[in-house]
């Protein structure tokens, strides 16, 4: 390969690199300006080159969202069918829903409506995801404020919304309500899994929301390798509302192709350990196997 051949083919890629370096290291455009000051793109012109660049590749990443982001597999994930604390008790879950807030930079006469609980401004994305940690569905934007069960709603409403195949179901917390194709705890007992941590199930439906918090804390474990992974998902935004929501999609698109590509990856497997290490997980009690059992 030539020394131009060379260069043309790195200056094919610079705009994803940027996008990418953005997405990691939650870059202001003046930083991505200096880092990328030697960038010369066909794409990207004129004053604002750097917003140019990043927003074309934007476009381009969130058409693969129909391609990255599904149901893959309608079957008992391996992740339950392999293991007899889950089996047969979960054989048609395909997996876990649930929200989390993202950072949001709004005009301030509707910051009011993106308060969230901690303070800040935040979207609130609605996410379904299956126990190898990828992504089935996302909706990205609505306000940080907004009730679980009304994201869900309009999640289902859609046109081309979040779809569950027949028999099948997601496991969720009791903030989406009772609805068909959604399994929530038992309340009024104990669910969190540091509950659990000192003594373990005593009855029926203790054992019973220890194995749902189980395996929906994937969807924590989820949440927590993706705003690990792209840092620009936990700093203050600097583009318009709705790119900083195209943000939240991409990453979710680009952290299913890693997955799927090479879930086993060093950066990964670092992620998968800081990860665990803000969740508790415990063992089998004996109290737990009496109870297994006597069912």
């Amino acid at each position: 390969m030539s020394n131009i051949t060379a260069i043309r083919s790195i200056a094919r890629v610079r705009p994803l690199l940027l996008l990418l370096f953005n997405f990691r290291s939650s870059s202001s455009t003046h930083q991505l300006h200096i880092f990328f000051s030697q960038a010369d793109s066909p794409s990207c012109c004129g004053s604002s080159r750097f917003c140019c660049c990043f927003r074309v590749v934007l476009r381009a990443v969130l058409k693969l969202y129909k391609l990255v982001i599904k149901l893959l597999d309608e079957s008992t994930p391996s992740e339950i069918r392999n293991n007899p604390r889950f089996y047969p008790y979960f054989k048609d879950c395909i997996g876990a829903l649930d929200g989390t807030h993202i950072r949001a930079s709004v005009p301030l006469s509707i910051q009011g409506r993106f308060r969230s609980r901690k303070g800040g401004t935040a979207q609130n994305v609605l996410a379904a995801i299956t126990f190898d940690l990828k992504f089935s569905y996302v909706l990205a934007g609505w306000e940080g404020n907004a009730h679980d069960s009304r994201i869900l709603s309009d999640a289902l409403s859609r046109p081309r919304g979040l779809r569950i195949p027949e028999g099948k179901y997601y496991l969720t917390d009791t903030g989406y309500g009772i609805r068909n194709g959604y399994i929530t705890p038992y309340r009024g007992v104990r669910y969190h899994l540091k509950e659990f941590s000192d003594q373990g199930p005593e009855n029926a439906k203790e054992l019973f929301n220890l194995r749902h918090s189980s395996l929906r804390i994937t969807i924590e474990r989820v949440f927590g390798i993706l705003k690990k992974r792209f840092r620009v998902l936990d700093v203050e935004p600097f583009w318009n509302f709705q790119t900083q929501v195209d943000i939240v999609l991409a990453c979710c698109i680009i952290h299913n192709h890693i997955m799927g590509v090479d879930p086993s990856d060093l950066l990964n497997q670092g992620l998968y350990e800081e990860t665990e290490s803000d969740l508790i997980m415990p063992t089998l009690t004996e109290r737990e196997e009496r109870q297994e059992a006597r069912e």
